[in-house]
């Protein structure tokens, strides 16, 4: 059953509300894994304002007034860096993730050649979802904390030309 969900671009008072979901969201994928210490799990929500004032491009899924997950872009030439795409726990599933990871696509659209982003290499649903969207795995490392990840990579679509 799939859920609509705005997506809509995030403000600093998005900050705590976005922290709290990716907290509840990277718990359950820290769950996969030895080491509890996932980046996302141990930012700060200082360093979620941060970036919510920084030049990353922040969006945010609202169901009415609540806030039910958030993804980010960083911008490095022609890459456009995924990451921290989260989704509460009670509404994984259910196509939110997928709307997100749509729409920081669409935002970043005419500005990168690519895109790129990590996940877990044993998160099946995770790899799932960005292989359905078009990413596929280019290599493996392990993070900071050996956990081995997944990178994968996807082409921008080039806008249609118009010139005849």
């Amino acid at each position: 059953m799939s859920v609509e969900a705005s997506i809509v671009p995030a403000g600093v008072a998005d900050a705590g509300e976005i922290f709290t979901v990716q907290r509840a969201a990277y718990l359950t994928e820290a769950q996969h894994y030895t080491d509890p210490f996932l980046p996302p799990l141990t930012e700060t929500l200082q360093e979620v304002r941060a970036a919510l004032t920084g030049p990353t491009i922040v969006l945010v899924a609202r169901l009415g007034h609540r806030l039910v997950g958030s993804v980010r872009a960083h911008l490095d030439g022609d890459t456009a860096h995924v990451g921290r795409l989260s989704v509460a726990p009670d509404l994984q599933g259910r196509g939110v993730g997928g709307r997100l990871l749509t729409a920081i696509e669409a935002a970043c659209a005419g500005r990168v050649a690519r895109f790129t982003l990590f996940t877990g290499a044993d998160s099946a649903r995770n790899l799932r979802l960005y292989q359905r969207h078009g990413y596929r795995i280019v290599s493996h490392r392990p993070d900071a904390n050996g956990i081995q990840l997944a990178v994968l990579e996807k082409p921008a679509v080039s806008p249609a030309r118009t010139d005849a």
